[in-house]
């Protein structure tokens, strides 16, 4: 009996070396939380010290859209970025490991994007039509009172 117990202990310790030497990438795995800028609360999943952080925005919007959260935000990783929660931090690279920063918890916003003016959207704001009907008479009124006073 002694003689089996041992080596199931044996075995067991064995099968922890082997874990360690497998696993130890399994050492830099870290839990991550994530807010959502207008969302009701964070996403939180484990990652690998070495995974880069563009990689960790497109886990973080796969797992919002799994979620079924509001509001809808798309896949496109281009369009977000990574931030540490402390309040003076800049955005994260994207091709940086997330394991170089310090801390755990980040925000993920959505990057604001200028205005990009079509030539469609161009024409309407600057093509005016001429009155006509009542309008041209109103406004040749108005301004005939407004200029003979």
């Amino acid at each position: 009996m002694e003689k089996m117990k041992r080596n199931v202990s044996e075995k067991m310790m064995l099968q922890k070396q082997m874990k360690n030497k497998k696993g130890d990438d399994k050492k830099n795995r870290f839990l991550v939380s994530i807010n959502f800028l207008g969302s009701a609360g964070p996403i939180r999943f484990v990652v690998n010290g070495d995974d880069l952080v563009s990689g960790v925005i497109d886990t973080a919007l796969k797992t919002y859209a799994r979620g079924g959260r509001l509001p809808v935000l798309g896949f496109d990783v281009n369009n977000f970025l990574l931030y540490c929660a402390n309040p003076a931090s800049d955005a994260l690279n994207p091709w940086e490991p997330i394991g170089s920063q310090k801390g755990r918890n980040f925000m993920l916003c959505k990057k604001q994007l200028p205005p990009q003016k079509t030539e469609m959207s161009s024409e309407i704001i600057t093509a005016k039509k001429p009155l006509s009907g009542w309008k041209a008479w109103l406004n040749k009124s108005l301004s005939y009172k407004i200029y003979s006073h």
